[in-house]
């Protein structure tokens, strides 16, 4: 099993009328927890795309437990439980106050395509370079 922390703060633009992170941000939020760890593990999201492949949200799923609030420190813990196969990889996400309170728990399924068929394609080899060592037996 592969995970990664990424922490934000919550901007006041993020927030709703009651003052609670806008429902909305929290699939930004699993983005920015993606892409950092991405950089983190030397993947570079740019760089995939220059080699003509994209990695496009396939399916999300996101649970709110309790609010995160303006100027509230937030841990995005992003784990990757299963050794990525074929053409997708799963992440998974849960969410954490200062006060270490879990917030929400969320998931991504990307799939790799091909830019210029539009069509799924292998997972980039550089990609299971950096992960297949965490999914040793």
């Amino acid at each position: 099993m592969f995970e990664s922390e990424v922490q934000i703060r919550v901007r006041y633009a993020e927030t709703d009328q009651m003052g609670y992170v806008y429902y909305g941000n929290y699939g930004a939020y699993y983005e920015v927890a993606r892409t950092e760890t991405f950089r983190r593990l030397g993947i570079h999201y740019k760089e995939m795309e220059a080699e003509g492949v994209m990695m496009p949200v396939l399916e999300m799923r996101c649970k709110y437990i309790r609010p995160a609030r303006y100027d509230d420190m937030l841990t995005i813990k992003l784990l990757v439980k299963e050794k990525p196969k074929g053409t997708r990889i799963k992440f998974e996400y849960e969410v954490y106050n200062e006060a270490q309170e879990l917030l929400n728990i969320g998931e991504t399924t990307m799939v790799f395509v091909d830019m210029k068929s539009g069509r799924p394609t292998a997972i980039p080899h550089g990609i299971h370079d950096k992960l297949d060592s965490y999914f040793t037996a």
